[in-house]
């Protein structure tokens, strides 16, 4: 697999689509930026390298254009000293070191833009890991108000105002069932207290009428 397989595979829209259809949406998420952290780990590894031959070539190009600069001032110094075969030699280095700057040139410029592309999209990368980082709080927070929510309509399955209204005018039948109840018990108790009373009370009656009966009958005998 390419180092930047996910980089293209990856993209945010496509992973945005693949969490939607997900059963658990943060357990895929997580695995995603697991994934997305040893890609960009790799990345981090070919970039080294690449910049380290971008460097390399870069060295050698600075060293022969060091090289051609020297045997050019040397080939003026032997020709002002008419020394036309130590002037020949310089110039023939100047050609060879020309050559292998030519070269190395070309490959420093290759190499520095393939390390430039690297760079670039290294911070790709990381852009999209940030972004999927982000985007795991949203889910986690969306997630949980989700899982809250469906709790709630769970738990109020059945529920609605009619179901209440009906239930409380049960409940209001129900108390005037029961004080009805009460106040017929409490009448019956009433009456059997009254006849008892009525009954006590006709015996104090009698009593006095046998009292006051006793006592005419006295003042009768006497006035006989």
């Amino acid at each position: 697999m390419s180092i930047f397989k996910r980089l293209r595979d990856l993209t945010m829209s496509n992973i945005n689509a693949m969490i939607d259809k997900a059963e658990d949406p943060i357990k895929m998420t997580d695995q995603y930026i697991r994934d997305m952290q040893e890609d960009l780990e790799d990345a981090e590894k070919a970039v080294a390298a690449q910049i380290a031959i971008e460097k390399k070539f870069k060295a050698l190009y600075e060293e022969q254009e060091a090289l051609v600069a020297k045997r050019t001032q040397q080939a003026h110094t032997a020709a002002q000293a008419q020394n036309v075969e130590l002037a020949r030699r310089a110039l023939e280095e100047k050609k060879a070191a020309e050559t292998k700057m030519n070269e190395y040139k070309t490959n420093y410029d290759q190499n520095k833009t393939s390390a430039d592309n690297l760079r670039a999209k290294l911070e790709e990368m990381r852009k999209q890991l940030t972004e999927m980082k982000n985007k795991r709080e949203t889910l986690v927070a969306r997630y949980n108000a989700a899982k809250a929510q469906n709790e709630i309509n769970k738990a109020m399955t059945g529920f609605s105002s009619d179901s209440a209204a009906s239930g409380l005018k049960r409940m209001e039948e129900k108390m005037m069932q029961m004080e009805a109840q009460a106040e017929a018990s409490n009448e019956l108790n009433s009456k059997g207290s009254d006849l008892d009373d009525e009954f006590e009370k006709l015996g104090k009656d009698q009593a006095v009428e046998d009292e006051l009966a006793a006592l005419l009958k006295q003042y009768d005998n006497n006035q006989k």
